[in-house]
C-alpha cells in the first residue's frame, strides 16, 4: 500500500510499536494533530476480560479534571417539579411527555439523556430507539437520579460514561488536541486510575493488555502498560 506524505513523516519521527510514558505519548499526539479543526483526543484500553460474563463487564463513570472540550447536548426527562432545576443547571432540552413523543417519532439529537426515577417506566418503553444509540439512562452511570440538576452539571463539566465493548476494549474521549500537555496528561491519568480501580475480581491474568491514544486524524500512540509514571506523569 502506498504511504501518504503524512504517514511517511509519522514513521520517520515516531516508532508506532514503542510504548511511551504518558506525557511523551501526549506530546506526540499533539505534534501530529494538524487538521484544520480542533481534533478530539481518544484513548482505547484493551482489557484482559471476557465481557460475555456479567462479572467481567467493566463499566463506570469518571469526571475528567479538565473536561472533554466537547459541547455536550443534554436532555432531561422529568416531571414539572424537577424541570426548573434542570434548566438552571444548563440542560439543553427539558420536558416530559413532549420529549417522549419526539423520541417515539425518531428524534435523538442529543448526547446524553438524564431521567428522574419516576419517569423511567415511560422512558423504558423507548428502549429499542435509545438502547442502540447508547442513550438509555442508567442508574449505574448516574443518568437516572432524583437530583437531575446536579447530574446535568457533572455531565457538562466533563463527566463521561464508559463501558467495555464485546472485544474487551474501553474507548472514550479524554480531551482536545488544543489542550496543553498537562491537562491531557491529568485527564488520562484520572481515566486510567478509574479503570484500574474497576478491575473485576473474576478477571484473571494480565488486566491491561494495551493502551493507545490518538487524535481524530492522527496515529495511535502506545502507552507503557506498566503505568510506572501514572502518579508522577
Amino acid at each position: 500500500m502506498k504511504q501518504t506524505k503524512k504517514t511517511k513523516e509519522i514513521n520517520k519521527k515516531t516508532d508506532l510499536k514503542k510504548e511511551y510514558k504518558i506525557r511523551e505519548a501526549v506530546s506526540i499526539v499533539k505534534q501530529f494533530a494538524t487538521a484544520k479543526f480542533d481534533e478530539s483526543v481518544d484513548i482505547a484500553v484493551k482489557l484482559g476480560v471476557d465481557p460475555k460474563h456479567a462479572d467481567q463487564v467493566v463499566r463506570g463513570t469518571v469526571s475528567l479534571p479538565h473536561g472533554t472540550g466537547k459541547t455536550v447536548k443534554v436532555l432531561v426527562i422529568a416531571k414539572p417539579e424537577k424541570q426548573d432545576d434542570a434548566i438552571q443547571a444548563g440542560a439543553d432540552f427539558v420536558g416530559y411527555e413532549d420529549y417522549l413523543q419526539k423520541i417515539q417519532e425518531g428524534w435523538t439529537d442529543v448526547d446524553v439523556i438524564i431521567a428522574a426515577p419516576d419517569v423511567m417506566s415511560d422512558l423504558g418503553k423507548l428502549g429499542k430507539i435509545l438502547g442502540p444509540r447508547g442513550l438509555m439512562p442508567n442508574p449505574k452511570s448516574g443518568t437516572v437520579t432524583p437530583n437531575v440538576g446536579q447530574a446535568v452539571k457533572e455531565v457538562k463539566a466533563g463527566k463521561i460514561d464508559f463501558r467495555v465493548d464485546k472485544s474487551g476494549i474501553v474507548h472514550t474521549i479524554v480531551g482536545k488536541a488544543s489542550f496543553d500537555e498537562n491537562k491531557l496528561t491529568e485527564n488520562i491519568i484520572t481515566f486510567l486510575n478509574t479503570i484500574i480501580k474497576l478491575k473485576p475480581a473474576a478477571a484473571k491474568g494480565t488486566y491491561i493488555k494495551s493502551i493507545a491514544i490518538s487524535s481524530t486524524m492522527g496515529p495511535g500512540i502506545l502507552i507503557d502498560r506498566n503505568l510506572t509514571d501514572i502518579k508522577a506523569a
